[in-house]
This record gives C-alpha cells, structure tokens and sequence, in this order.
C-alpha cells in the first residue's frame, strides 16, 4: 500500500515535470539570450552557456539524459558557445542528447535528425604545440560545420571542425566526421567514408 503511494507520488511528479519543462526551457533561452520558434520541446535537463548567438527554428525538439532515449540515458545535452560564435538550427530538428561546443559556427539545416549522445564541436579545444598548450588555449584553431537539410546523424557520433554533410546524407552510428561528406550518401566509420550513394 504504502509502496504504491510513493510510487504513485513520482509518476505525479514525473508528469508535471515533463509538462512544465517547455515552459521552463523557453523561460531560459529567453534569459540566455537564445531565439527559437514555435513549438520548441526540451525533454530532460540541459546546459546552455550562450557567450555568442543560438537561433532556433521552428517545432525543434531535444531529448536529453533520462527522458526518453535509452540509447543516450544519463548523458546530458549542452548547447555551449564561446564569444562570437554561433549556433543556427533551422526548422524541425530532433535530437537526442546532442553536445555542442561551437567556437565559430554551427548551422544545422531544416529536418535534420541527429541520433543519440552526438558532439559537434568546430574547435580543437587546445592549441596543438605543447608549449603554448601548458599555459593557454591561445591560438586554437576552429572552422565552421555545417549540417545541411533532411541528414540524418546515428548515434554516439563525434563530427569535427571544418565539416560539411551534404543534403540527405545519413551518418552511420558510431562515426567521427573528419571531413566533408557529399549530399545523397552513406557515410559511416572512422573516419567517416562514403560506402555508397542514395
């Protein structure tokens, strides 16, 4: 009896959380700077340090940690832009956990759909002479991705600096994208390697 009850009681809590998280994530963008469209669905927790500009379009939905995807359960989604940088997602995007860390650009076209626990990341996060290395990330070097319309991104993939996937292409699972992929392709492995056209 009293095992249902306090089972009970977290499906309630569970509920309003899930039913609340839209607005409390439309209420942090805001604070943080961020533009979105209608229809903008967060499920689970994320992070967002906004030091450039975040534009998001329209019926955007990111799943994140336990929410819903047990391929990415436990990883949270972060959307982090150094100063200057920026991140511009176009309409109906899905994704799953997906972490970005974006020094110069991120564009992400228009029904894109990206698998769980992806990092995109436009930078080498450190300086690549050892020297310059122990006292500062001075010099880092960065290039812009772009992820063009309808790709579709498997899970747990990492995709560099200075990419760009071509319209339609799909990312096999598990891939690090360490060059540009064409459009209408089949790009899996690392790194990443056109196996055949679509």
């Amino acid at each position: 009896m009293i095992k249902q009850l306090i089972i009970k009681f977290f499906n309630v809590l569970n509920t309003l959380r899930i039913r609340l998280s839209p607005d409390y994530y439309r209420l942090l963008f805001w604070l943080k700077g961020v533009s979105f469209g209608k229809n903008m669905r967060i499920l689970g927790k994320i992070s967002i340090v906004n030091l450039g500009k975040i534009t998001i379009g329209e019926n955007f939905l990111m799943t994140s940690g336990n929410s819903v995807n047990p391929i990415c359960s436990n990883i949270q989604g972060c959307f982090y832009t150094e100063p200057g940088a920026r991140i511009t997602i176009g309409d109906n995007v899905g994704m799953s956990s997906t972490r970005m860390w974006i020094k110069e650009s991120l564009t992400i076209g228009c029904n894109v759909k990206i698998g769980g626990n992806v990092l995109l990341i436009d930078t080498d996060c450190h300086p690549m002479d050892y020297e310059v290395r122990r006292f500062s990330n001075e010099g880092t070097k960065s290039s812009p991705i772009k992820i063009e319309d309808d790709v579709w991104i498997g899970a747990h993939c990492i995709v560099l600096k200075g990419v760009t996937i071509g319209a339609r292409s799909i990312i096999g699972a598990g891939s690090v994208v360490t060059k540009s992929i064409p459009a209408d392709c089949i790009a899996p492995g690392n790194p990443a390697k056109v196996i055949r056209h679509i």
